[in-house]
């Protein structure tokens, strides 16, 4: 209780939350990339049977036969995850944190739920891409296009993994085959504006009063963990706060501006939003 006041007080006396959020996150929210649980056992066990699918990730990677099956695929994933998704009490915790500060978001999660739980898209960056927008697959040009719609329309035609092939998306340039927009190959498109849009909020909290909430990272990732920690070590009044189960990194370079917070991300996220609001 004594580490939550403290990140509490360094929450209330900063300029903004700087949020970075990785697969700890979406297992909290029960969407499980890693895991043949009984979720995706509910969701793709036909497809577990037909093609030796293991688990998500081994799907959103595959080379599936046809176009046909891989957006049978995407489009029973995003309907299951998207389209009836609601704010989780993790969310709700976390906008409840951030309150009225300033924020942005960095994370590797690409199902879009903090767009849906109401943060704002233009303050986030996501450093992967994301499972509701697409792109050529060649690629023959740099336009990222929505994908939502399309995709719950394949989802409404989808049988036995396979969608019709008149719903197949093309490019509209050079009618190509497209791809979701997810880094895994040497096509992945960044995301431009997004990453822009992060440089100008460090430039603007540039020495002033930051706190960095890290949520669900792995200590071996350097995607989004390194180059934060190594950002706390430039920035002298930026405050580090990791919350992860089981494995947690503080090196001793900001050991002294940092707190580490072992366990599972609701319970934690609960009661610092209640010391905040206390």
């Amino acid at each position: 209780m004594k580490e939550l006041k403290q990140i509490a007080e360094k929450i209330r006396e900063a300029d903004a939350v700087l949020v970075g959020a990785s697969n700890g996150l979406s297992i909290t929210e029960g969407l499980h990339l890693f895991a043949a649980d009984e979720a995706f056992q509910n969701l793709f066990g036909d497809l577990k049977v037909k093609y030796g699918l293991r688990c998500i990730l081994h799907g959103m990677g595959a080379q599936w036969p046809t176009e046909e099956e891989k957006w049978g695929f995407w489009s029973r994933l995003v309907h299951h995850y998207c389209s009836g998704y609601t704010s989780t009490p993790v969310m709700q915790n976390l906008k409840s944190i951030v309150g009225k500060k300033d924020y942005f978001i960095v994370t590797s999660n690409g199902e879009c739920h903090f767009e849906m739980s109401g943060f704002a898209p233009e303050k986030k960056y996501e450093v992967e891409g994301n499972w509701l927008t697409m792109q050529c697959a060649n690629p023959c040009h740099g336009k990222i296009y929505p994908a939502f719609d399309k995709l719950e329309e394949m989802a409404a035609e989808e049988q036995g993994g396979k969608i019709p092939s008149h719903l197949l998306p093309r490019c509209p340039r050079c009618g190509g085959p497209m791809e979701i927009h997810m880094a895994g190959g040497s096509w992945f498109l960044e995301d431009s504006d997004a990453k822009q849009n992060f440089h100008t909020f460090l430039e603007k909290y540039h020495n002033k009063k930051v706190v960095v909430l890290e949520l669900g990272i792995g200590p071996r990732n350097q995607l989004i963990k390194a180059p934060l920690m190594r950002l706390v070590a430039q920035e002298p009044e930026y405050t580090y706060v990791t919350i992860n189960l089981g494995e947690l990194l503080i090196p001793d370079q900001i050991q002294s501006k940092s707190f580490g917070l072992d366990g599972y991300l609701d319970p934690i996220l609960s009661q610092l939003k209640d010391v905040c609001q206390s």
